[in-house]
């Protein structure tokens, strides 16, 4: 049977303006729990990604229920782990642990965040060609998903071209051939004038990691362009794409809708999600409006 208090965290960098503890704990106050959600930053702590070991062991020990984990450990975590469900197996990147009678058990509840929220936000988007950047934990989530929906191919560009390889070659495994491929950022001109639309996946837009992922003179009107980074909600990237008259996917509903597979994974609890897209788009507004 399901307790009434739970204590959860998030572990990542730079991670002081995450939308996650009011979302969570907002939803939990509707529901009547007692619910507390904490910021554990290695920034704050002064270690480095490699300490996300120790940091879930500590929180287990503390007597945490479960973890949220983001950049850059979600992939780093999983040596670390006592087990993972099969989405998170399959796609070597973590970003909810749950602990279960003192044993770490790794989830990803990034696929089918972001499937939801680009199923509902670009429900026409063609899909036969499509560009991600970046190939790290957030990359192989949203390149499965993608790929779920029904895009005929996807082609992974990252700076680590080894990492962009790793990645294509993990999906055609679970695709089939010819649905993935990589390329280095070199090619990112002739990709971007023949695709359909990009999908975002590297921290570049964040509010610690400003800018654009791409040079601006390679977006032009026949893309879409979806994003992940939803701290700011609208990044230089979703800015310079619709003055183009880009479709254009913010990346509040991936978080909005992971916030809520993780919520469930925490509390055995059914979310309602339209309560917790609502909050995220509040929240995200309150912390993007001008002063």
């Amino acid at each position: 049977m399901p307790k009434d208090s739970y204590l959860v965290g998030l572990i990542g960098s730079g991670i002081g303006p995450s939308l996650s503890p009011a979302l969570h704990e907002r939803e939990a106050d509707r529901q009547g729990l007692r619910y507390l959600y904490r910021l554990i930053d290695i920034d704050t702590l002064g270690v480095p990604p490699e300490a996300v070991g120790d940091l879930v062991r500590a929180a287990r020990d503390l007597g945490f229920d479960g973890l949220n984990i983001t950049h850059p450990c979600k992939q780093l975590v999983l040596e670390h782990l006592d087990g993972l469900a099969p989405q998170a197996e399959a796609l070597g990147a973590v970003n909810t642990v749950v602990f279960d009678g003192g044993r770490a058990i790794g989830h990803n509840t990034d696929v089918t965040g972001f499937a939801a929220s680009f199923a509902r936000g670009l429900p026409d988007a063609p899909l036969e060609r499509v560009v991600q950047l970046g190939a790290g934990g957030a990359g192989a989530a949203v390149a499965h998903a993608t790929l779920t929906l029904g895009a005929g191919r996807v082609t992974v560009v990252d700076a680590l071209p080894g990492r962009a390889a790793a990645l294509a070659a993990s999906l055609e495994r679970h695709f089939g051939e010819g649905r993935a491929a990589f390329a280095a950022p070199d090619r990112l001109a002739e990709l971007t004038a023949a695709a359909d639309g990009i999908v975002h996946a590297t921290p570049t837009g964040m509010a610690a990691h400003p800018g654009l992922p791409l040079p601006a003179g390679l977006l032009h009107p026949g893309l879409w362009v979806a994003e992940v980074v939803y701290r700011p909600l609208e990044t230089e990237l979703l800015r310079t794409a619709r003055a183009l008259g880009c479709a254009v996917l913010d990346g509040g509903g991936m978080a909005a809708f992971q916030a809520v597979d993780a919520f469930r994974l925490f509390t055995g609890r059914e979310p309602d999600g339209a309560r917790m897209l609502a909050d995220l788009a509040e929240l995200a507004g309150a912390v993007t409006a001008p002063k």
